[in-house]
């Protein structure tokens, strides 16, 4: 049986970070996956480019159960921290908008940058390579793989949460940590679009293309940002945003003026006895702006109009309303909400309070970024800690 001080299992972000820190205070390492190619979810991150982290990264940016528990994780390692690891491979990049953090290049030099700190502290990997089953013993962990039984003080579990699933995602981390009675806080699709119900797709599913700059928000998230009509509903970024906010059954709201008075827009061309359509189409896309005016019954010219029926059309404006039937699911979802109940694991180490030596970092903890980085951030950070832990 093969012994090791550490076994981390999933080698994508956030298993392999944990990995180079271990092996870097001169633990014995192994990485365990369960796939043929390493770090697939970061090859595809960023169109290819990898948003590997946001400068303006805080707590905030975070959603969980605990909002309090990524504060330390976060705190002990930072974005300039990762940019530091990025300068020292030389790496070039540079700063989109909201603080994104990208590549010039490919986001495989992330995960070539990965496996060569693994490689140079030591990491042994096992690459493909199946895991049967885990036990607990005295001393720490025994994990039957296809490959043997491997023993370890310390198992981390780093195999992420269930969007993307052609990329080998799957509920094995779940399943560990419910081996193990600790609670998991349901997972759902999270940064993932949202759907038409029928007749909205209707009306609507005919603009797929379009963009509107708008400031979406729902249960306390709010968000400016592009909103993209699709052939089934809602995406771009403020969308898959306010995705993590929302609750089957509930309206998302969205304010399509945000810079605006749509008020003060419609009063001005109010003698002209333009038609609403018209007068919006110089803000929003032509085609939307007829087919929004349409549903809102607002086909009359804007003189004919009594100044109640401006008011309340200006009003929706500011807040239409659309209640989605659903999201995209796992397959278009870009992390998943939800995981580990992060009551269950110490925020300074990631350990398991009623586990000593089993670990979860990364996705598969109930900690879920923003889109922008901060997800990256988070496997990161969680990566360190646990690694300066175990």
């Amino acid at each position: 049986m093969s012994n090791f001080d550490v076994i981390a299992i999933g080698a994508g972000a956030a298993g392999m970070m944990c990995a180079a820190t271990a092996a870097q205070r001169t633990r014995r390492v192994l990485l365990i996956d369960h796939a043929a190619k390493l770090g697939e979810k970061i090859r595809i991150s960023g169109g290819g480019r990898c948003n590997f982290t946001n400068i303006h990264c805080t707590p905030e940016h975070f959603l969980s159960n605990n909002p309090d528990f990524c504060r330390s994780a976060l705190a002990r390692y930072t974005p300039r921290d990762f940019v530091a690891l990025i300068d020292k491979h030389g790496i070039a990049y540079h700063e989109k908008k909201l603080g994104q953090l990208f590549c010039d290049e490919s986001a495989q030099q992330i995960i070539d940058m990965l496996r060569s700190e693994c490689d140079s502290f030591g990491v042994k990997w096992r690459m493909p390579c199946h895991v049967n089953t885990i036990r607990k013993t005295s001393e720490g962990f025994i994990v039957n793989t296809g490959e043997g039984e491997l023993e370890t003080a310390a198992l981390v579990i780093a195999t992420g949460g269930l969007s993307i699933p052609k990329l080998g995602a799957s509920p094995f981390g779940y399943k560990v940590a419910e081996q193990f009675g600790l609670s998991i806080v349901p997972p759902q699709p999270a940064l993932v679009p949202l759907a038409f119900d029928a007749g909205e797709l209707a009306r609507y599913g005919d603009l797929a293309g379009i963009s509107v700059d708008a400031e979406v928000s729902c249960n306390g998230g709010r968000f400016r940002e592009n909103l993209l009509f699709t052939h089934r509903g809602l995406s771009g970024p403020a969308i898959l945003q306010i995705s993590s906010y929302w609750t089957p059954g509930q309206a998302i709201h969205i304010d399509l003026l945000p810079e605006h008075s749509a008020e003060a827009i419609l009063s001005e061309h109010r003698r002209s006895g333009a038609l609403p359509a018209t007068v919006l189409s110089a803000t929003l896309p032509r085609r939307f702006a007829q087919q929004w005016c349409e549903a809102m019954s607002a086909a009359q010219p804007l003189d004919q109009m009594s100044d109640k029926a401006l008011r309340a059309l200006a009003e929706k404006l500011h807040d239409w309303q659309i209640k989605p039937s659903g999201t995209a699911g796992y397959v278009k979802a870009e992390v998943t909400l939800g995981g580990v109940d992060t009551s269950e694991l110490s925020s300074k180490t990631m350990e398991a309070r009623r586990v000593p030596g089993l670990y979860f970092i990364g996705e598969v903890v109930d900690v879920t970024g923003h889109l922008g980085g901060f997800n990256f951030q988070w496997a990161w950070a969680s990566g360190f800690v646990a690694g300066q832990s175990v």
